[in-house]
C-alpha cells in the first residue's frame, strides 16, 4: 500500500436513529409488539450488518483483505444500508394515533389534487399498488423535480428500483414483519390501519425540501 493509503480513515458506520414516539405510540393500528420487533431486531439488525460490511469495505480499502467478492460485498452492504433508511423513514412517515391520517395539506394536497384529481383517488391507487406489490418490498411515492410529478411506485425487497434523483416523500413497508404479528396474511387491512398513522406534515416537509 502506498503512503498516501496507509493514513486513509476509510468508511463511516452507521447508527440506529431513536424512534421518534414510544414503542406503543402506533397502538391500535400497528401493535407495540410488532414496532418492538420491527425496530430492535429487524431495524437494529440491517444496521449492525451494514456496520459489518463496513469494516469489510474498510479492509479491502486498506488492502488487509486479499480475497474477497467485493460485487458480493457491495450487493450486502446496498442491501443493509436501504434497509436502514428506509425503515428510518417509513418511521417517521407516521405519528401517534390521534396525530396523524386524515388528509394532507399545503402543497402537498395541492399537488395531489393536481394530478390525481382528488385525494381519494390517489389514495385508492397508492394502496392498490401497496396491496398488489408482490412478494417483499414498499409502496412509496416518489417526487420527480424534473417534471413535478408526484410518481407512485413500488420497491422490491431493499433495492430501489426507482429512477434516480428521485426522493420519497411517503412510503409504507410491506415486509411480512411489518404487519404478521397483527394482520396474519392480510396485508390490505394493515394497510387500511396504516393510512390512519400517515405523518403528512413529515410528507410535506420531505416535499418542500425539492421544491423552489
Amino acid at each position: 500500500m502506498s503512503e498516501e493509503n496507509s493514513i486513509v480513515n476509510g468508511l463511516h458506520k452507521y447508527e440506529l436513529p431513536p424512534l421518534p414516539y414510544k414503542v406503543d405510540g402506533l397502538e391500535p393500528f400497528i401493535s407495540k409488539d410488532i414496532v418492538d420487533i420491527h425496530y430492535n431486531a429487524h431495524h437494529k439488525g440491517y444496521v449492525n450488518t451494514a456496520n459489518k460490511l463496513i469494516d469489510r469495505m474498510n479492509s479491502i480499502i486498506k488492502e488487509e483483505e486479499k480475497s474477497y467478492d467485493l460485487h458480493g460485498v457491495i450487493r450486502s452492504l446496498t442491501f443493509n444500508i436501504n434497509g436502514d433508511k428506509l425503515h428510518t423513514m417509513y418511521w417517521n412517515n407516521m405519528t401517534e394515533q390521534g396525530k396523524g391520517g386524515g388528509k394532507p395539506g399545503g402543497k402537498l394536497a395541492d399537488m395531489i389534487d393536481r394530478q390525481y384529481g382528488s385525494f381519494d383517488r390517489f389514495k385508492a391507487l397508492f394502496t392498490e399498488a401497496a396491496n398488489s406489490n408482490p412478494g417483499t418490498g414498499w409502496a412509496v411515492l416518489n417526487y420527480d423535480a424534473e417534471n413535478g410529478n408526484l410518481q407512485i411506485m413500488t420497491v422490491e425487497n431493499h433495492f430501489m428500483n426507482h429512477l434516480a434523483e428521485m426522493p420519497v416523500v411517503l412510503i409504507v413497508d410491506e415486509f411480512e414483519h411489518a404487519y404478521y404479528l397483527q394482520y396474519k396474511n392480510k396485508r390490505p387491512d394493515y394497510i387500511t390501519a396504516w393510512w390512519n398513522l400517515v405523518n403528512w406534515d413529515d410528507a410535506e416537509k420531505r416535499l418542500g425540501k425539492y421544491l423552489e
